[in-house]
């Protein structure tokens, strides 16, 4: 779960991205963070991803203060927390399966349960198949499956979507989030910036839209 209670943060030149922001996502819901250029959006994801610290407010995250996590303790922190970026940030010197495996590998899984993990997550994703493949060699739908497979590899209970659709076509931004709606059906707290209007109003899940650094709609609920 993921509330954020009266949240300003202000940055040591003086800008301040949020202000007073508000909200709560339960476990098993999916949201979109919009807003134009400059409206708060990758500030609000920072903040949850415990990149930066509110100025004021609480951030509360699975029933954690992120103010309070000590700097020792954030690495684990970040494990309960799925990352997916819009140019996919995957190493073209590595297959798909270890790109994949990457966050498993830094947490110290043994090798068998990386392997179990990864190609459950892969075919989650319909690409088990590929896994020997350099991501290099797919398309660009199929390189953002792989994005999506490295983000819930670790059984995150929240996924956060960095326009994850912006460079995809209609019917592969629409597969997209068809994950994106699997994974909450199994309890996990989805939320996804994105300016694709179109694709907003298709599938008509809840809005925060940010203007300037406050929380226009969408408020506690």
């Amino acid at each position: 779960m993921i509330q954020f209670d009266q949240v300003t943060k202000k940055y040591p030149n003086g800008h301040q991205a949020l202000s007073q922001v508000s909200f709560a996502i339960e476990p098993g819901q999916i949201a979109f963070l919009t807003g134009n250029s400059g409206a708060g959006k990758s500030t609000l994801l920072k903040l949850i991803m415990l990149l930066e610290k509110p100025s004021q407010g609480s951030v509360i995250v699975n029933k954690q203060n992120v103010a309070h996590i000590k700097r020792r303790h954030v690495p684990l922190y970040r494990r309960q927390i799925g990352m997916v970026h819009q140019n996919h940030q995957l190493l073209f010197d590595r297959s798909v399966f270890d790109n994949v495996a990457l966050p498993l590998v830094v947490s110290g899984y043994q090798p068998k349960e990386i392997g179990r993990r990864v190609r459950a997550a892969l075919d989650k994703v319909g690409l088990l198949s590929k896994e020997k493949l350099n991501p290099i060699n797919l398309s660009g739908g199929e390189q953002q499956r792989v994005g999506i497979a490295r983000a819930v590899v670790n059984k995150p209970s929240i996924l956060l979507a960095d326009e994850p659709t912006g460079n995809l076509d209609p019917d592969l931004s629409a597969d997209t989030m068809d994950l994106f709606m699997q994974f909450s059906r199994v309890g996990v707290a989805v939320l996804i910036a994105s300016h694709d209007l179109a694709l907003i109003e298709r599938y008509k899940h809840r809005q925060l839209a940010l203007d300037k650094g406050r929380l226009l709609s969408g408020a506690l609920g």
